[in-house]
């Protein structure tokens, strides 16, 4: 992994940390444009906040990018997020067209890209972006783990 990347996923982890300040389960998502590094949007999950199951970091991340971008179509973009994608989201990615997808921690239960159903490995998928599992892991990991002590 590059620095750059490392530096993407140290903003998709404060975007976590906020999520966890706000009592939602803590993921954070950055999505940038690979060719300048710029980045186009920064989300944590809100799904409490805003009493809406499909307010994962990414799917909001992915709606923030497609509108500075100006398109449906996320073709030339990267995304970090701290947890293995969801299937939903994980679907929502391959939809965007977005180029990679950089995660932290890996998600056994739920995880849609290495774990369950797999997503990008599915015949029937549109677009499968290149994925870079566990960067930053043990961090994204204990963010996690943490919250979940605290709800027990």
């Amino acid at each position: 992994m590059t620095s750059s990347s490392e530096t993407y996923m140290e903003m998709a982890l404060l975007e976590a940390q906020g999520a966890f300040e706000r009592g939602e389960v803590p993921v954070g998502c950055v999505i940038v444009e690979a060719e300048t590094g710029t980045v186009l949007a920064r989300a944590g999950n809100r799904t409490e906040e805003l009493d809406d199951p499909t307010a994962h970091a990414e799917l909001l991340a992915i709606r923030e990018a497609a509108k500075q971008a100006g398109s449906a179509r996320l073709v030339g973009c990267d995304l970090y997020v701290t947890l293995e994608p969801c299937a939903m989201c994980a679907t929502a990615i391959s939809f965007a067209r977005i180029r990679r997808v950089y995660f932290g921690a890996y998600d056994p239960k739920m995880g849609g890209v290495e774990h369950g159903p797999a997503i990008f490995a599915q015949p029937t998928c549109h677009h499968s972006p290149d994925v870079y599992g566990g960067l930053q892991e043990s961090v994204s990991a204990e963010l996690l783990r943490t919250f979940f002590r605290s709800k027990r």
